[in-house]
């Protein structure tokens, strides 16, 4: 059962900070693989922690820099209160739709619909080419910041993806690729910590010491993946455009729509 964990743990990893949608990536492939469920879920808390902490360990020496100078110096203050602003919006509709979403939402069809529909808006938004306004993540104006959280929501719904969203959402409203994807890694940070946290609260009960192992073995694969491909990702972004991902995601949703038509 390890490998399972292994194979799930850089599935997370590999995608949750990409715009592909680590959820929908996870609920495909627990379905190939047989693993779904309670036990699924809750193993899926954990590994989403290892990614986390991964983009954390990444950004460590920004964000204690922020951190240090968050009450005496006004760019860093302005991106503490951006993340706030930007953080309310999905995180008081994913409390409020939570179970509604898991109940209806949770399901290959749907996740794939959403991945192809998400792939066309990114080929859409990329070939619109909006203007450039801001390209420092310390000086993005707080309205920017309100309606990049308003694109979060969209990720509640599982396929579309939190950074697909934040991301596409952000150079709508004029930041750089490079600027609008550092500040959907650092909301990523209190946006996932929190979903975490109140998963893991709900899902305590649920762990034996017989889990232990298979949890360490997929958390482990997710913060080493997690951390390469955040490094690997801003590398890219420096050069190239979002399109191949749209057309992957376009792809891959197409494969198992035709899948699960044909049976």
């Amino acid at each position: 059962m390890i490998w399972i964990a292994l194979i799930l743990g850089l599935v997370e990893g590999l995608t949750e900070f990409l715009p592909v949608s680590s959820t929908g990536h996870l609920i495909l492939a627990g379905h190939l693989l047989g693993y779904t469920g309670e036990n699924a879920a809750t193993f899926e808390i954990f590994i989403q922690l290892g990614a986390i902490l991964a983009v954390m360990w990444e950004y460590r020496a920004r964000l204690a820099s922020v951190a240090t100078h968050a009450f005496n110096d006004k760019p860093s203050m302005g991106l503490v209160v951006n993340l706030a602003i930007a953080f309310l919006p999905a995180a008081a509709a994913g409390f409020l739709l939570h179970r509604l979403i898991q109940t209806h939402l949770f399901s290959p069809v749907t996740v794939s619909a959403a991945l192809v529909a998400g792939g066309i808006a990114m080929l859409v938004i990329e070939r619109a080419s909006p203007r450039v306004q801001v390209s420092d993540l310390m000086a993005i104006p707080w309205r920017r910041a309100l309606g990049i959280g308003l694109a979060q929501m969209l990720s509640l719904f599982p396929g579309v993806s939190r950074a697909a969203a934040t991301i596409m959402g952000g150079m709508v409203l004029g930041l750089d690729r490079k600027t609008s994807t550092e500040f959907s890694f650092f909301l990523a940070m209190p946006t996932l910590l929190a979903a975490t946290v109140y998963e893991l609260a709900k899902s305590w009960d649920r762990l034996t010491a017989s889990d232990l192992g298979f949890i360490a073995a997929g958390f482990a694969a997710a913060f080493v993946s997690a951390l390469a491909a955040v490094r690997v990702f801003v590398h890219y972004i420096s050069r190239h455009d979002f399109r191949p991902f749209a057309w992957y995601r376009i792809a891959l949703g197409a494969v198992v729509l035709v899948f699960a038509y044909f049976g």
